[in-house]
């Protein structure tokens, strides 16, 4: 047991700016181990910012509230996959071969493509949430940030990791299919808070964008890097939550 909370916290320290207890150790075998644990750290992410929409919803606006709600997601994790969204979009816009795909996305500076991405990104996350109602935005935000991190995990197993080095080489090691089973049972569970047919409608949108964004790495780079993981968990997170808006009536 002890062994799998260190595989778990290692996951939190690694993703988040939350503080982990001080018995846990740092390895790169610890972290591969960790993969599993990916959902649950967006379980902890998306359970903080609904708690502060839910607060902040009882005094401002709902508007104000998922801005605080986004705010605090943004906090929690140092905006570590939005960051790896600029980069991705920087380096797939501004790059034609692999390598120099590779070197732009390396570069921490960002450029006007993954600069107008991040500022669509949060623009397009926004809009969605205020659209759905005020009662569900809590199992939303849940449920979003929990599936999201499983679409980026799955990439472990369907892809091929491309840097010699790099923050994601520890994970490079493809994640074995109980460990992505077990992965997306963490996903399944804040699904069941919503109804259904969003539930079914957001899965779907967001496998969709996933499925995009892998056959998009492969065919470009011949795998994934850490910038991809971070984009595919933005991108599916976002697709999540316009799947759930969708009116089949």
């Amino acid at each position: 047991m002890q062994r799998e909370l260190s595989y778990f916290f290692g996951a939190v320290r690694f993703f988040t700016r939350l503080p982990v207890p001080r018995w846990v150790g740092h390895s790169s075998e610890a972290l591969d181990r960790s993969t599993r644990y990916f959902p649950a750290v967006g379980l902890l992410v998306g359970a903080i910012a609904a708690a502060v929409f839910w607060l902040t919803a009882q005094i401002w606006p709902r508007s104000l509230a998922i801005l605080a709600a986004m705010a605090s997601s943004l906090y929690v994790t140092g905006a570590f996959h939005e960051d790896g969204w600029a980069d991705m979009v920087d380096g797939f816009g501004g790059g034609w071969e692999k390598a120099q795909v590779l070197s732009i996305m390396k570069d921490s500076r960002i450029g006007s493509f993954g600069a107008i991405a991040l500022v669509m990104l949060l623009l397009a996350r926004f809009s969605a949430l205020v659209e759905i109602a005020v009662s569900l935005v809590p199992a939303v935000l849940v449920a979003g940030h929990t599936l999201s991190r499983f679409a980026a995990t799955s990439l472990l197993r369907a892809l091929n990791y491309v840097r010699d080095e790099g923050k994601a080489k520890p994970l490079a090691t493809r994640i074995t299919g109980g460990e992505l089973a077990c992965a997306g049972l963490t996903a399944l569970l804040p699904l069941l808070l919503l109804p259904p047919r969003s539930a079914l409608a957001g899965c779907l949108a967001a496998a969709l964008a996933t499925f995009w964004l892998a056959r998009l790495f492969r065919r470009r780079i011949g795998g994934y890097t850490g910038d991809c993981l971070g984009a595919t968990q933005q991108l599916a997170e976002v697709a999540f939550y316009a799947g759930v808006l969708c009116n089949f009536s």
